[in-house]
């Protein structure tokens, strides 16, 4: 008896989510594309559903709108980027060493893609609703999590005060970094080395006043 065709309903999990997985892929791709070839205000949704390949109501599935689509694009990466950045600092490093080797993984990712970068630098701003929020938000407190455990190693070597909270320190640092980048993706070639050491002179100051 022949068997009975799949539809996409009646597929396996397995087969829903490859597509699914699939689709979103071509979402991203199609994002990226027309976000560089017409600018982020003139690219539009329908554009990105007819380049994907899907249909507008599937693509308002995976992105309520053009900034959700931005992190979209960004999110596997950035996860991939925190990952990379909270295993880059060593032990015989000093406290601001460490720091720098957890923030020079995103001024290298960001680097590469500047156009790009600079609309998700922008954007992250106040972002807190939307598809693809909930995935950012746990990337960024993953790094803050693992930026305040830099700080909790410092301050039990005796590199820093110990009598101030050490996430509120952690807090203080990643303000001056998530300030510091958007000034340096800003510049019309931004290089990474130059922001680096521009931040490390900033953190450096700021650390003279935590010291014991």
């Amino acid at each position: 008896m022949a068997g009975t065709p799949q539809t996409p309903d009646s597929a396996t999990p397995g087969l829903r989510e490859r597509n699914k997985a699939e689709k979103r892929q071509r979402i991203r791709s199609a994002a990226r594309e027309l976000f560089a070839e017409h600018g982020y205000e003139e690219a539009t949704m329908r554009q990105i559903a007819r380049r994907a390949g899907v249909a507008l109501g599937t693509l308002f599935h995976y992105a309520q709108d053009k900034r959700d689509l931005i992190f979209l694009i960004f999110n596997e990466e950035l996860a991939l980027v925190t990952e990379q950045a909270l295993q880059a600092p060593q032990p015989d490093q000093t406290f601001l060493d460490q720091l720098l080797a957890v923030f020079a993984t995103h001024y290298y990712f960001f680097g590469r893609e500047p156009v790009l970068s600079r609309i998700l630098l922008r954007e992250l701003l106040f972002y807190s609703e939307g598809v693809q929020a909930g995935e950012f938000l746990g990337i960024r407190g993953q790094l803050m999590t693992g930026i305040t455990e830099v700080v909790r190693s410092a301050q039990a070597a005796g590199s820093i005060v110990r009598d101030q909270d050490a996430g509120l320190i952690a807090r203080s640092i990643f303000f001056v970094f998530s300030g510091h980048i958007r000034w340096w993706i800003a510049s019309p070639v931004p290089r990474p080395f130059t922001g680096l050491a521009d931040l490390k002179q900033m953190l450096g100051l700021q650390i003279t006043g935590l010291q014991i």
